[in-house]
């Protein structure tokens, strides 16, 4: 048997508790992964809301999308990995335990510079980011891109990413606090969005110059700002909409400009697109650690006290991620 945190019903985060559960059996391709720590994202407050229900075969009340750990028992078709190795994992579900299963195609090995802890911080939002603004979007190197939500934890990893890989990077943020860290990280301009029109403080800074791609989790009344934005060809991916679904467009100025809006969720992806996801990642990002990139963990809760944890993220008041220790 095993500890995991069991969503008993929906609601607030209380309604979370620590509960003995059968430790998983991995299948042929899979790994069973002692954990030592779990990422915290919005998608597990939307499941234990009842909003955002587990996939087919995954534990249907016990959240988590990543984590990291050693590789404790392999299937029997694994064989690019060993028992003992040290891996951070994407998930899709059954994180907030001692031990989860998963392909072993979406396990990574842990990055220069990185403790294990940390390495629960990046599967979720480094294949997010990969997956919209690198495959989706295709980004280019030179272009401009545009993240709201800045402070988050796709936002920290998304601007360290394309800072890196030879984007410039423009942002938004809840509080000045906020704005100086993206800045510190590499954005080039991070906008209190709380103090000031966004649209209006690119517009003024750009000087005449436009937004290639935009990665929104806003939605809502950002869509038609973000729709201004866009250079020609330019890219509006959507990955959340926290302050509604609704958004009202522009039509003709997305065909005068040829823009493409689309979005994406990782979760319900095939094992082999989030496997080449993880390839890629390991490949072109996994370099750049820890010189141009690192985790940002806010915090961390024990895995009892994950309650406290969802209490913290529905706050917004923290900056890169929250994790679970095991």
């Amino acid at each position: 048997m095993m500890k995991a945190v069991v969503i008993k019903q929906a609601g607030p985060p209380e309604v979370m508790e620590l509960s003995d559960r059968p430790v998983p059996v991995p299948g042929d391709n899979e790994v069973l992964i002692r954990v030592r720590a779990a990422g915290v994202n919005r998608p597990d407050l939307a499941q234990r809301k009842g909003k955002y229900p587990a996939p087919e075969g995954v534990p249907a009340d016990i959240p988590g999308l990543e984590v990291s750990g050693w590789v404790e028992q392999l299937g029997k078709t694994v064989k690019t990995w060993e028992i003992g190795d040290p891996v951070c994992a994407l998930l899709a579900g059954g994180g907030y335990a001692e031990y989860a299963v998963v392909p072993a195609d979406q396990c990574l090995t842990i990055p220069e510079g990185v403790s294990l802890e940390e390495a629960a911080a990046l599967p979720e939002t480094f294949f997010t980011v990969w997956n919209t603004i690198f495959s989706i979007g295709k980004f280019r190197s030179g272009e401009k891109v545009l993240v709201h939500g800045g402070s988050s934890g796709i936002g920290v990893a998304a601007i360290q990413m394309v800072r890196a890989l030879g984007g410039e990077v423009y942002t938004t943020a809840g509080t000045d606090e906020k704005c100086r860290i993206c800045e510190e990280l590499g954005a080039s301009l991070a906008i209190n969005y709380q103090e000031d029109d966004f649209e209006e403080r690119l517009k003024n800074h750009l000087q005449g110059a436009e937004i290639d791609l935009i990665l929104d989790m806003v939605g809502g009344a950002y869509t038609l700002k973000n729709i201004r934005l866009l250079a020609r060809k330019g890219r509006l991916i959507l990955i959340n909409a926290m302050s509604g679904t609704l958004g009202e467009v522009d039509l003709i100025r997305i065909m005068k400009k040829e823009l493409v809006v689309t979005g994406s969720t990782l979760r319900p992806q095939s094992v082999a697109y989030k496997g080449k996801i993880a390839t890629q990642l390991m490949a072109q990002v996994w370099p750049l650690f820890p010189d141009l990139i690192r985790p940002v963990v806010h915090t961390a809760f024990p895995l009892k006290d994950a309650y406290k944890a969802h209490q913290l993220m529905e706050s917004s008041t923290h900056v890169g991620k929250i994790l679970l220790l095991v």
